[in-house]
């Protein structure tokens, strides 16, 4: 009798025990990217003839990432840019790569990135996600590394990356004919999140 009065006692006691004793996963935070403040950049560079490097960027874009610090692995980002934006400081050459030779924006306005997968390296880490570009879906790779994060002088919390990659201009439909040094475009992307 004893022994099934104590169990009953036990097991009352583990009902009516507190949600807050129980162990407690850490979500990660969300950071939109500070666009309007000016504070994150797409760049690209493209070789020109093999005898010098083309530069430009994309103005406008906006994205955010979730992250907590220690658990890179499991961080994620999404971007959405606005291929109109696209900027070379040659109007000339800007309306061309606009046009169908090459991203086609009339019919293609946006591209999108979503992230698949996280991996830690001895440098940094390497982002695996989806690059929706032109109509087509590619997978691709950015090695980055985190810049710093920290209490901003206005109140907020911010987080900053950096990462590259290189697109082959082929694999999403862009086969206009450049010469051989060409073939593919250097992406550099710096991000500064503010935490929601």
């Amino acid at each position: 009798m004893l022994t099934r009065r104590l169990s009953a006692a036990l097991l009352a006691g583990a009902i009516a025990a507190p949600v807050s004793a129980l162990p407690v996963t850490a979500q990660a935070a969300e950071y939109v990217i500070d666009t309007e403040g000016q504070h994150a950049f797409i760049e690209w560079r493209i070789n020109h003839l093999g005898f010098s490097w083309l530069y430009g960027r994309f103005n406008d874009f906006e994205g955010s990432f979730e992250y907590e610090d220690g658990s890179i692995e499991d961080a994620s980002v999404e971007v959405t840019i606005d291929m109109a934006s696209l900027d070379s400081n040659h109007a000339e050459r800007d309306k061309h790569l606009r046009e169908a030779d090459f991203f086609h924006v009339k019919e293609y306005p946006e591209a999108t990135f979503k992230s698949t997968g996280i991996e830690s390296t001895d440098d940094g880490f390497v982002i695996t996600g989806d690059l929706t570009m032109r109509g087509v879906t590619k997978e691709i790779e950015i090695e980055a590394e985190k810049v710093g994060e920290g209490e901003d002088p206005w109140g907020g919390y911010r987080a900053g990356f950096h990462g590259t990659t290189t697109l082959t201009l082929k694999d999403f439909g862009i086969d206009y004919d450049l010469g051989p040094a060409a073939t593919t475009a250097e992406v550099t992307l710096s991000v500064e999140g503010v935490r929601q």
